[in-house]
């Protein structure tokens, strides 16, 4: 058996799930690959999601009457850069414990809908200008960030930890959808 074949655990690496199956530690290469990839696909989605967010942020956004406790426009894109760059981070981790996209499948699948969920949000919010359908739509965004952080937490712990601070930021940005949209409404 080569060198790239041999489990985790024969290369002493970490290895297992709950279920006790023993994945394939990835080479340091793939694996610096694969955590560029993390970061270009979250990254690349935030940029939609920034691109969107632009065309009301300058004159939409600040018209509206906002609840308490809204952070200073500058704090909005220091936060998501932030949180981004730790989910992206926990999908990588998922993958290296796993070693393979499709033994992680499914917890990948839960973070790529999240992402998605996350860029519709941006789209209700600020592209439609609709704070009503943005504020149903987080109830299914938080319910997958869940899902998300119970799948990664079964493949690494400390995954399903880098995802909590997203889960409470989406928690404060649903007080402020919901304030935004009973204030103007």
């Amino acid at each position: 058996m080569n060198d790239s074949t041999r489990t985790g655990q024969e290369k002493g690496g970490a290895t297992g799930s709950a279920e006790g199956e023993d994945y394939e530690t990835p080479r340091t290469g793939v694996s610096v690959f694969m955590l560029f990839a993390a970061l270009v696909l979250v990254f690349a989605v935030a940029g939609v999601g920034g691109g969107i967010t632009a065309t009301s942020v300058n004159d939409w956004y600040p018209s509206l009457i906002k609840p308490a406790l809204t952070p200073p426009p500058w704090a909005f894109p220091v936060v998501w850069n932030l949180l981004y760059f730790l989910i992206a981070l926990a999908a990588w981790l998922v993958w290296l414990r796993v070693g393979s996209l499709s033994a992680a499948g499914a917890a990948l699948s839960l973070f790529g809908s999240q992402l998605m969920l996350n860029l519709g949000w941006a789209v209700l919010f600020f592209g439609l200008k609709a704070p009503g359908f943005a504020l149903a739509e987080i109830p299914v965004l938080l319910i997958v960030i869940v899902l998300t952080i119970v799948a990664f937490c079964r493949h690494s712990p400390l995954a399903g930890m880098l995802m909590l601070p997203y889960f409470f930021w989406v928690c404060f940005a649903t007080y402020l959808n919901a304030g935004i949209w009973l204030l103007n409404g």
